[in-house]
């Protein structure tokens, strides 16, 4: 274990050494935007607050997502004059999530959204900007929205803001770039890119990078105090209670490190520690379908779930993940394989998705979540997977517009891109059935140039239009032609941001025992819990919306606060000294 200075100084960030820790107000155990939200809304209020990461870098899942936060009702919306409301936000919720949620968290999650980006905003210095033409997921679905409910972080120069303790946080490598950016700017091969490098060698974050950056600096001019490398194996509870259904653990005091480390929590324990995705034995057990990829920290295992489970935590919404279509083209996180992500690749005007049968088998351009359950199904009839394996097929022309990811048209083909002269040749390459490929793109090509999609309505969406190409010389955004080649396929197989289900908590993020009364001094956020929209993925910022509100939610009651913020808050000190950590001794790694 670590302990980290949270000082932006030049001495700031140097590991300390040491033995033992004592007591803080809360102890919070994972580092993503759930945990410092937590941590930072509790050290607002004056607790003291420590947050243990596993890993050697803070920021988890968060840190290398898009940072986007899907906000019903908010206020930019209704200062832009956008018509929204927080009905037509449950209408839509429940439509995308089939009924599946909790009305207590779909409640809590759509009813202080807009609390909480205020007060993220107003106590705690985070940034964002208003999306307000970021078109909801399911446009189809009652109470969707064309635009509105959709922020995300500005641009922020975490060298600056962090010190020395900017190299413990946790970054994807890419350039720094708005999304707003990425939509406006369209295909990779037409982004600035020298504008980029500058804004990179200058410190500058973007996207989940910059959102977690001001968390953490939020956390550090409230106090916490970060520790890495810092692995919690299990919960300190202090005797036990009668629930009416028999006795369960009493109230939760603490944590216990790997290390045997023991620490104190006067007030309570935050559970903020990611999924359970990179467990494979556990994820193979209760998702609902097999995992090929992840592109989380290899760190989330489901600890924050197995502590809860051992004192008799309710569990909720296993099955579930947050699913995407991905490829694996080599790259590594913390010494382990990832996918990438595909979008443009797919929604991009000239490509297409094929099955093992070599036809199109649904809209390419729909959102990833959706997408991806199709990659899911199964053919009983032939005990195989139905859509799998799959690939995006495209063409040269298509390669010269817009790159494949990292590749671009001139550079030597990478061994995860499959090249072929014709369409046959990549279809006996690919293991299809090449007349039916050549039939399939044939079909696209002929609707395509007219801007038409017959088979799977691709491109009739705000959601379809938003992510193709306003340049496209083809009439629809969404659809071109694949005009010759070489052709190119590349494997899609099913992916996850992460697992978004799991430890069952109230509307102020109280785990709930498997009787469903709350277990004192243990509260959860994040991906370590069931998501407040249960299976449904509503829009752009759907993870990070709803988890940062119910991590607020629990930072308020944790600190003994209402959950409704005004403005005008206070900051109560605690009985106890707010800086907990002089009472640490150094510990070495």
């Amino acid at each position: 274990m670590r302990l980290l200075t949270a000082d932006p100084t030049p001495d700031a960030g140097r590991p300390a050494s040491a033995g033992s820790l004592t007591a803080y107000d809360v102890v919070v155990v994972g580092s993503g935007a759930a945990a410092l939200t937590a941590a930072a809304t509790a050290a607002r209020a004056g607790q003291s607050v420590l947050v243990l990461e596993k890993s050697e870098l803070l920021g988890g899942t968060s840190a290398v997502s898009g940072g986007m936060l899907w906000v019903v009702d908010n206020h930019y919306a209704r200062e832009a004059g956008i018509a929204d409301s927080k009905a037509a936000g449950r209408e839509y919720v429940e439509a995308v999530a089939r009924g599946r949620g909790r009305a207590e968290l779909l409640d809590a999650a759509l009813d202080h959204g807009d609390t909480m980006l205020r007060f993220a905003e107003d106590e705690l210095g985070v940034r964002f900007i208003f999306l307000d033409n970021f078109p909801d997921y399911r446009q189809d679905l009652p109470g969707a929205v064309t635009g509105g409910r959709t922020v995300e972080p500005e641009l922020f120069n975490y060298r600056e803001a962090l010190g020395d303790l900017a190299e413990y946080l946790r970054s994807d490598g890419r350039h720094p770039y708005t999304m707003q950016e990425y939509e406006d700017w369209g295909a990779f091969t037409t982004f600035p890119w020298d504008e980029l490098n500058e804004r990179q060698a200058q410190g500058y974050a973007a996207k989940g990078h910059a959102l977690v950056a001001m968390l953490l600096a939020a956390c550090i001019e409230h106090g916490v105090q970060f520790a890495v490398d810092a692995r919690v194996e299990r919960l300190l509870t202090t005797g036990t209670h009668d629930c009416g259904a028999g006795t369960s653990a009493g109230r939760v005091a603490g944590v216990v490190l790997a290390d045997g480390t023991e620490v104190q929590a006067n007030a309570g324990v935050m559970l903020a520690a990611g999924g359970f995705e990179w467990d494979k034995a556990l994820a193979d057990s209760m998702l609902a379908t097999r995992l090929y990829t992840m592109c989380s920290p290899p760190s989330n295992t489901g600890d924050a779930l197995k502590m809860a489970q051992r004192i008799g935590a309710m569990t909720r919404g296993t099955r579930e993940a947050w699913w995407a279509p991905m490829s694996l083209t080599g790259g590594m996180r913390d010494g382990e394989q990832i996918g990438s992500l595909l979008r443009f690749e797919r929604q991009g005007p000239g490509s297409i998705m094929v099955n093992r049968h070599g036809q199109r088998f649904a809209n390419e351009a729909q959102n990833y979540n959706d997408l991806a359950r199709v990659l899911q199904s199964w053919d009983s009839a032939n005990n195989q997977t139905l859509n799998t394996p799959a690939h995006v097929v495209f063409d040269q022309s298509y390669l010269e517009r817009y790159g494949i990811l990292d590749h671009r048209a001139g550079q030597p083909t990478p061994e995860w891109l499959i090249e072929a002269p014709t369409l046959a040749e990549l279809a006996q390459r690919t293991g299809m059935p090449a007349q039916a490929l050549e039939a399939t793109v044939a079909r696209f090509n002929e609707h395509a140039t007219v801007g038409e999609d017959p088979d799977f309505g691709r491109g009739t969406s705000e959601y379809d239009r938003y992510w193709g190409d306003a340049e496209n010389q083809w009439p629809n955004p969404s659809l071109g032609p694949l005009q010759y080649g070489p052709y190119y396929a590349l494997e899609v197989v099913n992916g996850a941001f992460g697992t978004c289900g799991g430890v069952a908590t109230d509307g102020d993020g109280q785990v709930l025992d498997v009787d469903g009364a709350p277990i004192a001094g243990l509260f959860a956020a994040g991906n370590t819990t069931e998501s407040p929209y249960a299976a449904g993925y509503p829009g752009a910022g759907a993870t990070l919306g709803p988890l940062m509100t119910m991590a607020y939610l629990a930072g308020r009651r944790l600190a003994g606060q209402p959950a409704e913020y005004t403005g005008d808050d206070a900051v109560h000190a605690p009985d106890a000294d707010r800086s907990g950590s002089r009472d640490l001794e150094e510990v070495s790694a």
